[in-house]
This record gives structure tokens, C-alpha cells and sequence, in this order.
């Protein structure tokens, strides 16, 4: 009998938990349609790690309003690791740093918007950020609430001191915290690929990192003392080839920022540049502005290399073949449209000879293809922005060592 009684009586909760539970439905996953093409803009970590302040900042929005970027497609200024106290207020509040932002960062994010670019910032999944500041961890829908009364843009979120949980419920909970919210605001999963973001990232992020963090060099390791690595560009790219068919608007492989102007060749910020645009990841320089040279800013402002990048198709480019140290990518382009990277990963100059009747290039994941023999494509040189002639005829040319020609192919 009392068997029976505690039976319905747990019945009984049951219904009622459930009855009330199911009065509200939360409206959940990601804000849709923030990030149709790759997200442009500029982070402060790979220059500035977290030396930042409100003078970095604003110099920096005012430089991307004065010298093209901003037109050029670039509008997000994020802050990265570093911008906050070392501690919660007694609420549990977030703090931003009063040293290095006197005027307030709600004065900030206005002066940035009056610029008319958008502002993001940085937390992490864990209990702590990588540098030591306070996560988001138990904090979630508070910390929203705070990003949301800023009224920022965007937000990275890291995946550091994080030991207990799990990457796709820890970006879940945050995802539907800036939901519930209600601003809008692009959501960066900066988990480094362990856990396959993109396997369940699409309806909780606008993009994702497929790696660990990128270091400025073509094609390196760059091994920290505290047993970890950085990596370089084309080891990135080697190691995430392969997830092209999880990637298009508003559901990006995120590569990581742009170290172009941090130290490489021109040939090789060239190269840096021309694949992550090929490969429809965000483009997030990383470089110091202040002291950028006319070179970087012509690499950064290709408007023909951006609007590949950009196009609406949305679609990854995949390896077409290697040879002889040169590697030929291709990319689905809108409009039937194609672009090819030939992309010299050998240390001398090489010699190419593309004889386009030859080669009939089908993309077996989004269902594409170019004949050339039933085709005719205009060729249009990206990189020395001139006309070069038909697919009726091989395309021959020289490219230096890590360099690259790329060509758009139009009907």
C-alpha cells in the first residue's frame, strides 16, 4: 500500500513539474542570419595579446575608417583576452578594466559604433580565460545579460579551463544565454576543432575554429614551452581540408585571424590571404594597424581576392590536385563562376602550364561542375587585376616560391 501511495504521489510531481514546466517555451540556438558571408573585421590578440586599452582601440577604428578597410568590407573591432578585471564584482558581475578603459567600455562600444563599425568581446567557456581572467562558467545567462546591456556585436568564446564539460553542451547553454537576451550578436566558437565543432556547431554558432591558434609563419610549428603549439598557415590548412561540406552562410570554418603584416613575406601574407579567402573563412586581421605598411594594406583591401571570400554561394574551395610542389584549388563561385589558386608551396620558383581543355573540374559535395570543353570561361588575373585571355587557350605562367596566382573564371 505505501508502495503504491509513493507511486502516485511521484506520478502526481511528475504531471504537475511537466504541466508548469511546459508554460513557457524558450526560444533557443543561435541569432540567424548574422553572418550570411564570413565575418571581416579586426581582433587585438595576435598583436596585442592582452595589452589593450581605449586609445588601441579607437586608433584602430578611425585607421579602418581612413584607410579603405571599413569600405573594404572590414566592421568588427573585437577585444580579445585581457579587457576585464581579475575578478567579479559582489554580484558576479563582469568588470571591465578601469586602467585601460577610463571613459567606460559602454563609451567605447559608442565611439565604435559611431563609426559605423560593430564591436565584439572575448570570454571563455571555463572557469578562467587562457590569460587568467574570469570565465563564463555558471555565469552564462548573467554574462548575456551584460554583453547584451553593452550592446556589442559579437562575441568570441574561447574553450580554456574547461575540464568537466562538454564543448557542444557548454556552447549550447551559452548560444541560447545570449538568445534569451534578446541582441543580437554573432557568436564565435573558438574551440580549436578537438571536439569537431562543425560536426554540431550550425544552429549554435555563425562560425567555428577548426584549430589551435595560428602563428606567422607559411608552413610551421611553433611549440610553446607550456606544451602546446601554435600553427602555421598551410599546416592549418592541411589539417582541415577535409570538412568543406559543413561550411557556408552563416555556418563558417572559422582558420583563425590573419596574420598578414606580422612577419612573413609578401609572397607569403599573399598566399595567407588568397587561401583563407578561398576557403570562406572569416577575415579577422591581426595586425597593428598604426604601423601598417602600403604593402599589407593592398594585400587587406584586394577587393577582387575579398569578393571571393564574400560571394553568396558560400562555398569552401577543395584541393583540385598537387604536382611538382604546386597545389591548384578551386572554388564554386555564384553565377556559375569559378576561381583557381595556384599556390607554390616549394622553396624555388616554378613554372605552370594549365591546359584548361584537359581537365573537367566536378565538386562531388555541393553538386558543381566545370567542362571546359563544352565551356568557355574569361579569365581575369586577381592579383595583377588583368585580363589574360579564355579557357580555349593554357593558361601558362611563372609563381615565386609560396606564392600564387589566382584566377577568376567567369561565363
Amino acid at each position: 500500500m505505501k508502495k503504491n501511495i509513493y507511486t502516485l504521489l511521484v506520478l502526481a510531481i511528475s504531471f504537475f513539474a511537466t504541466a508548469q514546466g511546459n508554460t513557457h517555451q524558450q526560444e533557443t540556438g543561435k541569432f540567424k542570419d548574422l553572418a550570411n558571408t564570413p565575418p571581416m573585421g579586426w581582433n587585438s590578440w595576435n598583436t596585442f595579446e592582452t595589452h589593450i586599452d581605449e586609445k588601441l582601440v579607437k586608433e584602430t577604428a578611425d585607421i579602418m575608417v581612413a584607410s579603405g578597410m571599413a569600405a573594404a568590407g572590414y566592421n568588427y573591432i573585437v577585444l580579445d583576452d585581457g579587457w576585464m578585471t581579475r575578478e567579479r564584482d559582489k554580484d558576479g558581475n563582469l568588470v571591465p578594466d578601469p586602467q585601460k578603459f577610463p571613459s567606460g567600455m559602454k563609451a567605447l562600444i559608442e565611439y565604435v559604433h559611431s563609426k559605423g563599425l560593430k564591436f565584439g568581446l572575448y570570454n571563455c567557456a571555463g572557469t578562467k580565460t587562457c590569460a587568467g581572467y574570469p570565465g563564463t562558467r555558471g555565469y552564462e545567462y548573467q554574462d548575456a545579460r551584460f554583453y547584451a546591456s553593452l550592446n556589442i556585436d559579437f562575441l568570441k568564446y574561447d574553450w580554456c579551463n574547461t575540464q568537466g564539460i562538454t564543448a557542444k553542451e557548454a556552447y549550447a547553454t551559452m548560444s541560447n544565454a545570449l538568445k534569451t537576451a534578446g541582441k543580437p550578436i554573432v557568436f564565435s566558437l573558438c574551440e580549436w576543432g578537438d571536439n569537431q565543432p562543425w560536426e554540431w556547431g550550425e544552429p549554435i554558432g555563425n562560425l567555428w575554429r577548426v584549430s589551435g591558434d595560428i602563428y606567422p609563419c607559411f608552413d610551421c610549428e611553433h611549440k610553446h614551452p607550456e606544451n602546446w603549439s601554435s600553427w602555421g598557415v598551410m599546416k592549418i590548412v592541411e589539417i582541415r581540408k577535409d570538412i568543406r561540406k559543413y561550411s557556408g552562410p552563416d555556418h563558417w570554418n572559422d582558420f583563425d585571424m590573419l596574420e598578414v603584416g606580422n612577419g612573413m613575406t609578401f609572397a607569403e601574407d599573399k598566399s595567407h590571404f588568397t587561401m583563407w579567402s578561398m576557403l570562406a573563412s572569416p577575415l579577422i586581421a591581426g595586425n597593428d594597424f598604426r604601423k601598417m605598411s602600403k604593402e599589407t594594406l593592398s594585400i587587406l583591401t584586394n577587393k577582387e581576392i575579398i569578393a571571393i571570400n564574400q560571394d553568396k554561394l558560400g562555398i569552401q574551395a577543395f584541393r583540385y590536385s598537387s604536382e611538382d610542389g604546386i597545389e591548384t584549388w578551386v572554388k564554386p563561385l555564384s553565377d556559375g563562376n569559378w576561381a583557381i589558386t595556384f599556390l607554390n608551396r616549394s622553396d624555388i620558383t616554378k613554372k605552370i602550364n594549365f591546359d584548361f581543355k584537359k581537365h573537367t573540374i566536378k565538386d562531388a559535395d555541393f553538386n558543381h561542375e566545370a567542362n571546359f570543353q563544352k565551356q568557355t570561361f574569361k579569365i581575369k588575373d586577381l592579383w595583377k587585376n588583368k585580363e589574360t585571355g579564355t579557357t580555349k587557350k593554357a593558361f601558362t605562367a611563372e609563381i615565386g616560391s609560396h606564392d600564387v596566382v589566382v584566377l577568376k573564371l567567369s561565363k
